[in-house]
């Protein structure tokens, strides 16, 4: 080339994008509103998640309620009749089915290749973490809520402090159990496995969590397991909440159930992120 010859215009060097951090809250409330329709358009799923626990209070709250005595003086005698003790068993009840079952999603979206797109989508673990809980507490609640409702019908008179208080309780246990339940699914490949660990692991839960029987007539063996059950401090709270008296010991007892509660979904939350984090090659596959 020549000192006469025109100059060749040079294009610029082609920059690369810089990738947006993608914002944590866009994709996790996209994954809990897919879960929110798709129990939404599944309506066994809702038949039997309400169904199930009713059955179980009518069934065994008739049954016991002419045996059972407290020795507490709790809610039952306060109320008159074992299925008023039951009954805020039963709105647990309904949350750990819920909460637990909505987790299945996970094995059916391994299964379906949807989860391997999610993985490697430019979004933290956190926010699947996140969506998943979001979508597995909102179905919770909203069903315990509908049973809550009829909760007049066996002789609670909520006032409104102690509704609001029961809403907070249903609200975080639900998250607290919706989380377990994605540290249970995410490394499981069947539903027949995660139906085998939920039979041998969490209904024993739910049965040494007060539901059934207070603590202080239990064996020894058993009260001490119940009061080292993260879920009958939920229960607990829920109770308390839901014969509320507003003075200083009850305020006290609902700040530690409530903590407990609280501490249980932080932990599980923060346990389900450390376990979303570890992505196998049979994942991404």
């Amino acid at each position: 080339m020549t000192a006469d010859s025109p100059a060749i215009p040079v294009a610029p060097a082609a920059r690369t994008p810089t990738a947006r951090a993608t914002p944590l809250w866009l994709p996790a409330l996209s994954l809990a509103r897919r879960e929110l329709v798709r129990f939404l358009r599944q309506r066994h799923r809702i038949i039997g998640a309400l169904a199930t626990p009713i059955v179980f209070w009518l069934l065994i709250g008739g049954g016991m309620g002419r045996s059972f005595q407290s020795p507490a003086g709790g809610a039952a005698v306060a109320q008159g009749n074992y299925l008023a003790y039951f009954y805020p068993g039963t709105v647990v009840m309904i949350l750990l089915f819920t909460a637990i079952f909505s987790t299945i999603s996970i094995i059916e979206d391994r299964r379906e290749g949807f989860l391997q797109s999610v993985l490697v989508a430019p979004i933290s673990p956190l926010a699947i973490v996140m969506g998943k809980v979001l979508g597995g507490t909102a179905l919770a609640f909203g069903q315990g809520l509908l049973f809550l409702l009829l909760a007049p019908l066996v002789g609670f008179h909520f006032t409104p402090i102690g509704f609001a208080l029961a809403l907070v309780v249903m609200f975080v246990t639900a998250a607290g159990l919706t989380a377990l339940g994605f540290c249970i699914a995410w490394r499981m490949n069947s539903t027949q496995g995660f139906h085998a660990i939920m039979n041998l692991f969490l209904m024993p839960m739910w049965f040494l969590s007060g539901a059934l029987f207070p603590p202080e007539g239990a064996w020894v063996g058993l009260r001490y397991a119940i009061y080292a059950n993260p879920l009958s401090y939920g229960l607990s709270g829920l109770r308390q909440a839901m014969t509320w008296t507003g003075d200083a010991a009850a305020w006290s007892n609902f700040a530690l159930s409530l903590g407990v509660s609280v501490a249980f979904a932080v932990l599980l939350i923060w346990l389900a992120t450390v376990v979303a984090r570890t992505r196998t090659q049979g994942d991404l596959q």
